[in-house]
């Protein structure tokens, strides 16, 4: 009974997605993947947000002309503080203004040792885990929930400990309900955790990204029970592929929630390319 109830959620998503392009349509959500965790969601109002912008990664072979087309960004999210999560963010942020959202212990330590601008760093766009951010007048809502995981800083030059290390505050994910538009769970770095389960049952999740790579993450079987306990309408893989020991594959992925049980939830996966980009219609709404 269960398998079927989901069936006709999946059928409304796929209805939504529209075909990938590159300019934003009126009244459409789009969602762009760079590689690894970084993601932009510009909103149906044209507002852009970019999370775990490591633009210029390994697997972007446009990463250089991706991020000189960053010129309009409104918020920058950042899950925890390791270089390949911050990636560009500090000189996206100088470049466009954006204000950070992030972990408040993480915020402040980008910009006391990471070079982010204060101005930038603002504590209404910061909290911990359990916060709910309402932010750009309404057009997002943004949970910041846990993740397993860790969180340091490099110290950048210039800065009061220059390549040290620093405590980054803890890890976490963001639940992003957009409005007039998906509510999408990027899971930042992290193992399967039971909670997962509450974040998934609490918000609806239409969209998740689900680090997949293992080593450092969790590898693609346990990606897969994450997906069960979160139950989104559809998940996609990301942090793989960038360095040989994230070994995990999106096929092996495939093959863990094809190999589910059958008596819960099997969320279908949907395979991004670096560069790609969805787009959702305005009228999809699961808030």
């Amino acid at each position: 009974m269960k398998g079927l109830m989901l069936i006709p959620r999946l059928l409304v998503l796929a209805s939504m997605l529209v075909m990938p392009g590159k300019a934003l349509a009126a009244g459409k959500t789009e969602l762009t993947w760079y590689g690894q965790s970084a993601f932009k969601i510009t909103t149906p109002a044209g507002k852009v947000l970019l999370i775990d912008p490591w633009i210029t990664n390994p697997l972007n072979k446009n990463g250089a002309a991706d991020l000189a087309a960053l010129t309009k960004v409104d918020l920058i999210l950042i899950t925890h503080g390791h270089g390949d999560h911050i990636g560009n963010g500090v000189e996206i942020a100088q470049k466009t203004g954006a204000k950070l959202v992030a972990n408040y212990d993480l915020g402040r330590t980008l910009v006391q040792y990471g070079g982010f601008p204060e101005k930038q760093a603002e504590r209404s766009h910061m909290g911990f885990p359990g916060g709910e951010l309402d932010l750009l007048d309404g057009e997002v809502r943004i949970l910041l929930v846990p993740a397993v995981h860790s969180s340091v800083v490099e110290g950048v030059p210039g800065s009061p400990l220059p390549g040290k290390v620093v405590y980054g505050g803890t890890p976490g994910g963001f639940v992003i309900a957009v409005k007039g538009g998906p509510t999408i769970y990027h899971t930042g770095d992290t193992d399967v955790f039971s909670d997962m389960a509450l974040i998934g049952s609490l918000n609806k999740i239409d969209i998740m990204l689900a680090c997949i790579g293992g080593h450092f993450t969790m590898g693609p079987k346990r990606a897969a029970l994450a997906a069960r306990l979160v139950n989104p309408g559809l998940v996609i893989p990301m942090h793989y592929g960038t360095n040989p020991l994230l070994k995990g594959t999106p096929e092996e992925f495939s093959k863990a929630l094809s190999a589910l049980p059958q008596d819960g939830p099997r969320p279908p996966m949907r395979l991004m390319t670096v560069g790609e980009t969805l787009a959702w219609n305005a009228k999809f709404v699961n808030q």
